[in-house]
């Protein structure tokens, strides 16, 4: 079993924290992070895992409960492919929603 944790910076005030578990080339769970730093504290604002059973995104919020939605696919090895992508493509529009809640316009 191999586990590999590590840390990205994403922007000037956020990061990627990203940990799974492999047998081989097989994922057994995974954790896919995005948070800001606000206040000098870290929060997070959008999270992908396999807790609960399943593979899914939470999507949190300032305030208020977290929107769960299960990730396509049943393979962990996909669900984990997909979280690591849709963070890449879409962690600044996260960002702004989130941001937008801490501070309404």
């Amino acid at each position: 079993m191999k586990v590999v944790e590590y840390v990205v910076p994403l922007g000037s005030d956020g990061r990627r924290r990203v940990r799974h578990v492999r047998v081989g080339a097989r994922v057994l769970e995974f954790m896919v992070q995005y948070e800001l730093r606000i206040g000098g504290e870290w929060h997070p604002v959008v999270r992908y895992d396999t807790a609960h059973g399943f593979a899914h995104r939470d999507i949190l919020h300032w305030r208020g409960p977290a929107e769960r939605r299960e990730l396509p696919g049943g393979d962990y090895n996909l669900a984990l492919s997909y979280a690591e992508e849709d963070l890449r493509r879409n962690w600044e529009s996260y960002r702004a929603r989130f941001l937008r809640e801490v501070k309404p316009e």
